[in-house]
């Protein structure tokens, strides 16, 4: 008899749906065996990738995503259990999820792309010195989806392919010549053209400067508190740095020597002394002082 009442209880259909109580005990016994499932399958992966030697950051979102869709699973054959239509709802999930990756794989498709178009055509190389994207460095690599460039301080820059291909790129190491310039400003009292000459001996001296095109000193601007003038030089690419680096120190030393002077910014402030006079009227009463 008491067999006949627990059969009864079990093959029980819960109010208002019609699921029996054997099959949501079947459901929830399906779900948590499920989870269980998932945590030690998740655990396997896990430790199964780690021995790749992938970066950590890769496994913890493999691990994540494996983790998720596995969920999702358990969770759709729980319902199917409940003997819910999940047919749709896999449907519309679908659907979801197409449209999700579509708007995703836009952005890849795109990097990827102009990736090609980066490793083809070769607007930069790996070992230039660049901007790219308004970033300077020197080029380490150039993946699929990204370019990385690493900085004179030495700090890496990943930039996504689409922007580098998108953007002005300066190559400052493709040509094998270039040219240094130093700024330089002497006072108004000064003697221009020994400036110049000056300034020309020590660029035709230097042994990285070439003879051709010629060194040239050009005047550039009349300024506030100097003229300025600007040195030009043409060197090797690889020698840039150092003469631009010898002729910034050189034209300081050489001026200081022949008493060439290099003023401070300075401005002149003229201060007009107005005399005035303090008068004392009497309006009604009330003592007003004014002025003249």
């Amino acid at each position: 008899m008491n067999d006949g009442i627990s059969n009864g209880i079990i093959e029980k259909v819960i109010p208002y749906t019609d699921i029996t109580v054997s099959r949501l005990i079947f459901a929830i016994i399906v779900l948590i065996a499920g989870f269980i499932s998932v945590k030690f399958l998740v655990y396997i992966f896990r430790k199964g990738i780690q021995k790749t030697k992938l970066p950590g950051l890769t496994t913890q979102f493999l691990a994540h995503f494996l983790s998720i869709l596995l969920y999702m699973i358990v969770i759709l054959i729980f319902l199917k259990s409940l003997n819910f239509d999940v047919d749709s709802f896999v449907i519309g999930i679908s659907a979801v999820i197409g449209l999700v990756l579509g708007l995703g794989m836009q952005d890849t498709l795109t990097n990827i792309t102009a990736g090609v178009w980066v490793a083809a055509i070769r607007p930069i190389d790996t070992g230039e010195m660049v901007v790219v994207n308004g970033q300077t460095g020197k080029v380490r690599a150039v993946g699929i989806m990204s370019t990385e460039l690493l900085t004179p301080d030495n700090q890496l820059i990943t930039i996504p392919n689409k922007l580098v291909w998108g953007s002005s790129i300066v190559n400052m190491t493709r040509m094998p010549t270039r040219r240094a310039s130093v700024d330089v400003g002497i006072s108004y009292s000064s003697d221009i053209e020994k400036a110049i000459v000056t300034a020309l001996d020590i660029m035709k001296g230097h042994p990285l400067i070439l003879k051709e095109p010629e060194p040239a000193v050009v005047t550039t601007e009349l300024a506030n508190s100097s003229v300025n003038l600007q040195l030009r030089a043409w060197t090797k690419t690889g020698d840039f740095a150092a003469v631009k680096n010898t002729l910034t120190s050189g034209i300081f030393e050489a001026y200081r020597r022949e008493g060439i002077e290099i003023p401070f910014p300075q401005m002149e402030i003229h201060v007009k002394e107005v005399k005035r006079e303090i008068k004392e009227t009497q309006v009604k009463g009330i003592g007003i002082i004014t002025l003249d």
